[in-house]
């Protein structure tokens, strides 16, 4: 295998030299600094590591206008340039701790080219943050490549992972697979279960050459190809954080032998009702929990004691992969002060998530369980950036069986109840609604729902209901039974409703998620200012969160 090319930076001088080789990396005669993403559309003002130092006052001697006239125009807008990338270097949260663990990486890597520039994510806000990048010595069948990569350092790093992508050349194209996705983002073991302070890049390094030396990242292109790649790299260059919508043959194609795999992420309570109930119904060919815990701290040791037929316990997102549900019951248990520190602490986690389980499980249909399951279902649907169809929230579907059950089974109401649903947020503000094909009156039925809700308010969402509900949801995608759930779903257009926000209403469910949004004759103007409120106090924190 070949595989070999300069570097992407035009005019940066860099050979990157992918083919086997014993010398590997930029020349020592190379500072060792890393320049722009793109120089030829901004100039090249690398940083040092001397740069990223704090100086003691003392040391800084300011330039004398003689010296600054002495400086070319051009030399002085490269120093300001160099000046004001080392200014937001420093603005890091944590500078010392980032600065100490960059140091380290120098020591162990030290052809690594550090930069300050701008990163977009996903909901295009952009950020100025540290990155740097090289090539990792990859030994495969016997021969040794070398990875061009890049990463991103976050403002709040350590406490938060790095963001990396490969960095191919125009000759080179991305091998998709278990660890890379079609951009080029890397996902590892080591990212998603980063914690500070026992995970460290170096660390991270080390994994990602011994998975790169499993499966080799990259392979070289037909030079009739390499006009395409160009244009590909193109769009790579502009990627924001995040799963690309590029399907690649030799993965998403990839034959599926297990028929029906589900994932149920996270080993609490939840997580073990929801993987009992499915295992129970027997839906499931292959069922994954993915416990995060240490030790003995989650509840799944006892499952791995006992086990269950086609239940897998795992840390490894990538055990997930190819599954067509994938539910979401974590929930961040942080110290925070406000709810919105709450909120803002389970969207942290679920950054680290869901893109890697969306990648690993492109087609299937993201059902979640964490709360509050509104907002928690919209942060889901923009970082695995899936249609909103394949993104459901269990909502109010617990309660709306248990309100058909009620009025059918215990207030033997003379109609079937099957299309009663609750519907709006879920919590205080939930309300009854009715479809239009039920034979009973207006007035009967505003009275039947009120005795309903009523004997409802006693019932408690306790963990074991919930699994249950949530296995009812997994049949009727699985088994494409088209039945009718209030569930979470985008509810933009509803009941006047102009915001991106989530909310329960009644949705067909099958293989692909939400086929159809069932519209009631519901006219009582209560439940339309009950829903709006709701969707503007959603919208409202929203926009407050930080994904």
């Amino acid at each position: 295998m070949t595989l070999h090319g300069h570097s992407g930076d035009q005019g940066s001088g860099t050979n990157y030299d992918i083919s086997p080789c014993d010398n590997w990396g930029p020349s020592q005669s190379e500072e060792r600094v890393f320049r722009k993403w793109e120089p030829s559309q901004c100039p090249d003002h690398p940083l040092t590591m001397a740069d990223l130092t704090p100086k003691p006052s003392s040391s800084i001697v300011p330039c004398s206008p003689e010296q600054d006239i002495s400086l070319s125009t051009s030399e002085l807008e490269a120093e300001r340039a160099r000046k004001s990338k080392v200014e937001m270097a420093l603005l890091y949260k944590f500078r010392d701790l980032t600065v100490e663990e960059l140091k380290n990486v120098n020591m162990f890597f030290p052809h690594f080219r550090y930069s300050m520039d701008t990163y977009v994510f996903k909901d295009s806000s952009q950020k100025d943050l540290l990155n740097f990048t090289g090539t990792l010595p990859v030994m495969y069948q016997g021969h040794q490549y070398n990875i061009p990569v890049r990463f991103w350092i976050l403002d709040s790093h350590p406490f938060a992972p790095p963001i990396c992508f490969l960095k191919p050349t125009t000759n080179m194209a991305i091998s998709v697979g278990k660890h890379v996705d079609a951009q080029g983002r890397i996902y590892l073991p080591y990212l998603q279960n980063w914690s500070h302070p026992k995970s460290v890049i170096v660390g991270l390094i080390k994994e990602m050459i011994t998975k790169f030396q499993e499966e080799l990242p990259l392979y070289s292109l037909p030079s009739s190809d390499e006009a395409q790649q160009v244009d590909l790299l193109a769009y790579i260059a502009k990627i924001t954080e995040g799963v690309s919508d590029i399907n690649s043959k030799s993965w998403t194609s990839h034959e599926n032998k297990i028929a029906n795999k589900i994932t149920v992420v996270g080993g609490g309570e939840l997580g073990i009702a929801c993987t009992l109930a499915i295992s129970a119904k027997g839906i499931a060919d292959k069922l994954v929990l993915l416990d995060f815990s240490e030790g003995t701290k989650g509840g799944t040791m006892d499952l791995d004691i006992f086990s269950l037929p086609n239940v897998e316990i795992s840390k490894d997102l990538s055990a997930s992969a190819h599954s067509k549900v994938v539910i979401f019951t974590v929930n961040s248990l942080g110290n925070a002060e406000s709810y919105l520190d709450v909120v803002q602490s389970n969207v942290d986690m679920f950054r680290t998530l869901v893109p890697a389980l969306a990648h690993y499980s492109q087609h299937g249909v993201l059902i979640v369980a964490s709360q509050p399951v509104e907002i928690m279902t919209y942060v889901t649907w923009k970082l695995s950036t899936f249609p909103a169809n394949q993104v459901i929230g269990i909502g109010c579907n617990l309660d709306s069986q248990r309100l058909q059950y009620i009025i059918t089974n215990i207030l033997k109401a003379q109609t079937s109840g099957k299309e009663v649903w609750v519907i709006g947020e879920q919590g205080e503000d939930k309300v009854p609604t009715w479809g239009g094909q039920e034979v009973i009156n207006h007035s009967s039925r505003v009275q039947l729902s009120n005795r309903a809700v009523e004997l409802l308010r006693v019932k408690g969402q306790r963990s074991w209901s919930v699994g249950l509900s949530v296995a009812d949801l997994v049949d009727s995608v699985i088994n494409n039974k088209k039945k009718v759930h209030s569930v979470s779903t985008l509810a933009t257009g509803y009941y006047d409703i102009n915001s991106e926000v989530f909310l329960s209403l009644p949705c067909i469910l099958g293989t692909s998620g939400v086929s159809e949004v069932i519209k009631t004759d519901e006219k009582e103007v209560t439940v339309t200012e009950k829903l709006q409120s709701s969707a503007s106090s959603i919208h409202d924190l929203q926009q407050q969160l930080k994904l």
